[in-house]
């Protein structure tokens, strides 16, 4: 729905220009394929580029015609990366034709509507760079040869986060500095570590002063950069930090839309909840107030058992709730076998059984041992493949508080 995409570029525009900031690092515009992505996956619009394209320029229109830039990523496209960058070095062995065809299309899209800033990302190209493991961050080819000059973008050109993975595999993180700006880039991103990010500036600077970056290079990025400021007049508008009114409710309409059933051959959802009230339910979930201390996690998730317990009230129904860590250890995984031996339905939310083989193993202990078993999948709805077919299974793409209550509504909600 192209409404909802530009919906969320306008509300997320106005709210965050009130708190000052005025670019936003999206939207995604990387195109999924049929093979796993670990790394895109649910940030992915579609598999199908003129969906990504259609989304996408919704949103950015929406971003900036309100004040906010906005930030397309990850050229050249990575939605069919095997591995995710962050922790490794991903191959993509796709040639220019196939790119033009499909993953290059969003990017073009948004460069025709002014995108303000493009993002590149660390997978290694071998058939778009001849160079020997060179990847595209440090690509000249891709960056300053494709992006600049053969598709004429004209604004920001940023880095991925040079702390990544697959950086830490090729060279030391202030080299990857120097060699990201060689290729083009006009921003670097150096996210969590003060010492990195002082280690990129000292090699820059020895770079500059040894000549090895060019003058007029870094004064053309100068001046890219300041026209991006320049678009903004006042660092805050829109008075003082507040939400807009309609956010929550266009947040929870998209969930309820979103919502989707993976598999469910028996014909089983939705459950009457009425027959469930006299039955035992056992829920299992991931601690998710476990990421507190890394990434923003709404209070609603802080005390998982208490919104459970508030989520599932509102259907009538009062689960026996197990927390469990987000990598569940042996003892958590004999527990929860023990409580869904017992329960006439479980309820799993599973996080990431591709990424974490524990998860795995808890997602095929609970299905072997439940009598009746129904698997809701938080990120990864790759993960339906681990699931028999006579097992169903909802997704809503994603472990927002808004999007897990409208996973539970798919289950009972006529």
């Amino acid at each position: 729905n192209v409404r909802y995409a530009e919906m969320q570029g306008r509300t997320e525009a106005r709210e965050l220009r009130r708190m000052g900031l005025d670019v936003n690092l999206a939207p995604v515009l990387d195109v999924l394929t049929d093979s796993y992505s670990p790394n895109i996956g649910i940030r992915s619009y579609s598999k199908d580029w003129k969906t990504v394209s259609e989304m996408g320029s919704a949103r950015i229109r929406a971003m900036q015609e309100n004040g906010l830039s906005a930030c397309a990523k990850h050229f050249p496209g990575k939605g069919h990366a095997p591995v995710d960058a962050h922790l490794g070095l991903p191959v993509i062995p796709s040639t220019w034709h196939e790119m033009e065809e499909v993953h290059l299309k969003p990017f073009v899209r948004a460069i025709e509507d002014g995108i303000h800033v493009m993002m590149t990302s660390h997978p290694l190209y071998p058939k778009l760079d001849a160079e020997p493991g060179r990847i595209a961050t440090f690509s000249p080819v891709i960056v300053r040869e494709c992006l600049r000059n053969n598709l004429g973008f004209k604004g920001v050109i940023s880095s991925d986060d040079l702390e990544m993975g697959a950086i830490k595999e090729i060279c030391p993180i202030g080299e990857a500095g120097v060699r990201a700006v060689e290729a083009g880039h006009d921003i670097l991103l150096v996210c969590h570590d003060l010492n990195a990010q002082q280690e990129v500036f000292r090699a820059l600077t020895i770079a500059y002063e040894s000549g090895r970056l060019k003058v007029k290079d870094l004064e053309e990025s100068v001046e890219r950069i300041n026209r991006l400021k320049s678009y903004r007049k006042k660092r805050f508008t829109g008075g003082a930090p507040h939400a807009e009114a309609s956010g929550a409710r266009t947040a929870s309409e998209i969930c309820a839309h979103s919502a989707t059933v993976l598999k469910d051959i028996r014909h089983e959802i939705p459950y009457d909840a009425g027959a469930l009230k006299t039955r035992k339910v056992t829920v299992i979930f991931p601690k998710l107030s476990s990421f507190d201390s890394k990434i923003m996690v709404e209070k609603e998730l802080l005390t998982e058992s208490r919104f459970l317990k508030a989520e599932f009230s509102k259907h009538g129904i009062n689960p026996m709730i197990l927390t469990v860590s987000v990598e569940p250890h042996a003892e958590e995984i004999r527990s929860a076998s023990e409580l869904c031996a017992g329960a006439d339905l479980t309820i799993l939310f599973c996080f990431d059984a591709h990424l974490y083989p524990s998860n795995k193993e808890l997602l095929d202990t609970v299905v072997r041992k439940s009598r009746k078993t129904a698997a809701i999948f938080l990120r990864d709805f790759y993960d339906a493949e681990f699931v028999p077919e006579t097992v169903p299974c909802v997704t809503d793409f994603g472990w927002r508080a808004c999007q897990i209550s409208a996973s539970i509504r798919k289950l009972f909600a006529k």
